[in-house]
């Protein structure tokens, strides 16, 4: 267990005391101020590789970790996964003192668990509690791309232990600290940890690679209510309805289809929408699965390879349309363009889920830049978007003759 400091740095503008002051600009220049937080942090290599959550670094200028032995490093940030609310660290230091990953599935509720970490600033703080319930899922209030299946216990986590370990009776690490649900932002009862077979991959992805290699299954699902299991006659409300099915996704390339109950993925049996996305966030771009379904009360298997969520699968239709992050776009049609008085440009023609979906693109959006660069045709685009390291910016016009935008992580 290691204590997290972070520092950052925050500007703001002095508000003018007199009319002198607001006509001739004194105290008028923006002040710099340095805002310092804390967390915890795991130690699971001892070539100094240190996890931690992406909330506790989001944001600073300087991370410094101190060790039970009293030294403190300054540390670098490796990598970071907004999506699961993990991030990795690394000092320089060997020979240090390491936990093991466990294996979160094999966790039972109702088994003991410890978490430590230091809220208050009180360090290596151990608290104690049992596994209330698996796979569980939060508010998203902020319509941003996130994996959750937290694991639940009732072990007391407070400010400050974020990022710390929940290890099991053996010494073992089976998750991250991560979140709390309460009203007055102190523990009451329920905490929330980011299961250690997600983070074990997380983290080796950003040592490996330097990012996260996500698969993508490429599908939009439901959970299963009372009417669709009613209308299906299902014995049983475990598995999720697959409402859409992307173009050119894995899905799509296997053979599932709407309507389908997907219930397995390899030998992970799914419960709910958490459960696929903490089974499909172990998997890598390429990587091969059993899906098992329920089509038309049968059971169904099918091979599945999966995607990448930067993947830009590029097929064309026989209509000249070209699958693209599980949408459709194809060049705008002439008399479109003339219409809405553009010399070139290219259609969103099938809205499907995926990422041009997430970021609030509409069906008939005419794509003329991509990243400030003119497109002329959907090559143009998947050109663009397959050199984009990070972030794609699309600047077009809407069905109604408005200007448009939109953008998204790539």
């Amino acid at each position: 267990m290691v204590y997290v400091k972070v520092t950052s740095t925050s500007t703001s503008q002095n508000v003018p005391q007199s009319l002198l002051d607001y006509f001739f600009g004194y105290g008028a220049a923006p002040q710099q101020r340095e805002k310092v937080g804390s967390g915890s942090g795991v130690i699971i290599r001892e070539d100094g590789y240190i996890v931690t959550n992406n909330h506790v670094i989001d944001g600073a200028t300087k991370i410094q970790v101190t060790l039970n032995t009293n030294q403190t490093y300054d540390a670098t940030l490796v990598g970071t996964d907004p999506a699961t609310d993990i991030a990795l660290l690394k000092i320089d230091a060997a020979g240090l003192p390491s936990i093991p990953f466990g294996d979160s599935d094999k966790l039972r509720l109702g088994e003991w668990v410890i978490a430590i970490g230091s809220p208050y600033d009180l360090r290596s703080t151990i608290t104690a509690g049992i596994v209330s319930a698996k796979g569980r899922s939060m508010p998203n209030y902020t319509g941003e791309f996130r994996i959750e299946s937290f694991i639940q216990t009732d072990a007391a986590v407070n400010p400050g232990n974020s990022g710390g370990a929940l290890v099991d009776k053996n010494g073992n690490l089976v998750g991250i600290n991560t979140a709390i649900i309460s009203q007055t932002g102190s523990y009451t009862g329920y905490s929330f940890a980011v299961p250690s077979n997600i983070v074990k991959k997380i983290v080796y992805d950003l040592i490996d690679f330097g990012s996260v290699k996500r698969a993508l299954l490429g599908i939009t699902m439901r959970e299963i209510d009372d009417k669709i299991a009613q209308d299906l006659k299902l014995s049983s409300r475990n598995g999720v309805y697959i409402v859409e099915v992307s173009k050119g996704g894995a899905a799509e390339a296997a053979g599932l289809k709407s309507g389908d109950i997907l219930t397995a993925i390899d030998s992970t049996r799914i419960t709910n929408s958490a459960s696929v996305q903490e089974a499909v966030s172990r998997f890598s771009p390429d990587d091969k699965a059993v899906i098992t379904v329920l089509r038309d009360g049968k059971e169904m298997h099918f091979d599945v390879v999966f995607k990448g969520t930067s993947y830009v699968d590029g097929t064309v239709s026989d209509d000249g349309s070209v699958a693209f992050y599980g949408s459709l776009i194809k060049p705008a049609p002439e008399d479109k363009l003339e219409r809405l008085g553009l010399k070139n440009g290219v259609e969103i023609v099938e809205l499907g889920p995926g990422k041009l979906k997430d970021a609030g693109a509409t069906e008939g959006f005419i794509i003329q830049y991509v990243n400030d660069q003119p497109v002329k045709s959907p090559q143009d685009v998947i050109d663009i978007v397959k050199k984009s390291k990070r972030a794609v910016f699309v600047e077009g016009v809407t069905p109604s003759g408005r200007t448009g935008y939109f953008g998204f992580g790539v």
